[in-house]
């Protein structure tokens, strides 16, 4: 048998931010981290929503240690505030859980396309500003930075071109784009993370096909009664549960043996569930160069610049 919840490790005494916590994986990873003894910020989109979620847990778990930020990743201001009230709080793991799935094409607060927004600027803004957060010092264990994505990034492409869609839409494609950008960031930060000789580790995740609530949020903005019961039909027959979905992400936050820059999700039938194992991800999201213009692009259109130096170009015995 794989590894499970149960093998996480004791996790009293960490610190771990979690976007998207009130739902799904989210919610799930929340819930187990809690349970083992982490203190888990749960910085989420509404606020009550988030308070439920947290009921729910303690409800379970009652010495569960957690508290509910509110942060509107379509919002970079309220990106900002979160960071401004956790000032120099040492955090051990940020998860970049939260996104948005295949809806129609529509604008942050800050005019960014949606998916693009969210499931990228927000969590590379987020990172950037709770970076001086991470628990680095040599005598720790190493932070973590954990990315969720999608086994739909190996369809994505980054089209600088037209990143927020502007001249044409497809919403799965701007998802996928979306879930590319995500492994790209969570890689490049990675090689800058290791150029400045930092005691942390990042690392890219996805979680099979999972039962969520995330799916079935673009198909009911449509109103398609068919749609809507095809995908609980395919969800009934294919889908594991967020318990499962959630435990790439447990992994790479808590494993002992997570190696920085790798993509780990379920190892079972196509890689759709299953438990957790290190994975290959599409060819595109090893290109360096993309990655390094996808950084600038990002710094330019959130503001948010990292303290960390460019990557040192590869050597000629490595890819």
């Amino acid at each position: 048998m794989g590894w499970t919840a149960t093998d996480i490790p004791d996790q009293h005494g960490r610190t771990i931010l979690v976007t998207g916590a009130n739902s799904g994986i989210g919610l799930e990873a929340t819930r187990e981290l809690a349970r083992n003894g982490a203190t888990v910020i749960m910085a989420t989109r509404s606020a009550d929503r988030g308070e439920d979620a947290a009921a729910d847990i303690r409800e379970e778990i009652p010495e569960a240690d957690l508290r509910v930020e509110n942060c509107d990743l379509a919002d970079l201001e309220s990106v900002r505030s979160v960071a401004d009230r956790l000032g120099d709080e040492p955090i051990d793991v940020v998860v970049n859980n939260a996104g948005t799935m295949a809806i129609p094409r529509s604008e942050t607060d800050d005019g960014f396309e949606t998916q693009f927004g969210v499931n990228h600027l927000g969590h590379f803004a987020l990172t950037g500003q709770l970076l001086d957060n991470l628990r680095t010092d040599a005598e720790a264990e190493p932070a973590r930075v954990v990315t969720v994505s999608s086994g739909l990034h190996e369809r994505g492409e980054i089209d600088f071109d037209d990143l927020e869609g502007e001249q044409s839409y497809d919403k799965w494609a701007a998802y996928a784009q979306s879930k590319l950008a995500n492994v790209l960031f969570a890689y490049e930060l990675e090689r800058r993370l290791l150029t400045a000789g930092m005691n942390a580790k990042s690392v890219a995740v996805h979680p099979g096909y999972a039962d969520t609530q995330l799916q079935f949020r673009g198909i009911e903005g449509r109103g398609s009664r068919l749609r809507l019961a095809g995908r609980w039909l395919m969800n009934a027959m294919l889908a594991q549960s967020a318990e499962s979905g959630a435990l790439p992400t447990l992994y790479a936050a808590t494993a002992p043996d997570v190696e920085g820059g790798g993509y780990y999700g379920p190892g079972g039938l196509m890689n759709m569930r299953g438990s957790p194992s290190r994975q290959a991800s599409s060819d595109r999201s090893y290109d360096r160069e993309t990655a390094r213009r996808l950084w600038e692009v990002s710094s330019e259109l959130t503001g948010v610049t990292y303290d960390l130096p460019e990557p040192k170009p590869p050597s000629s015995s490595s890819s």
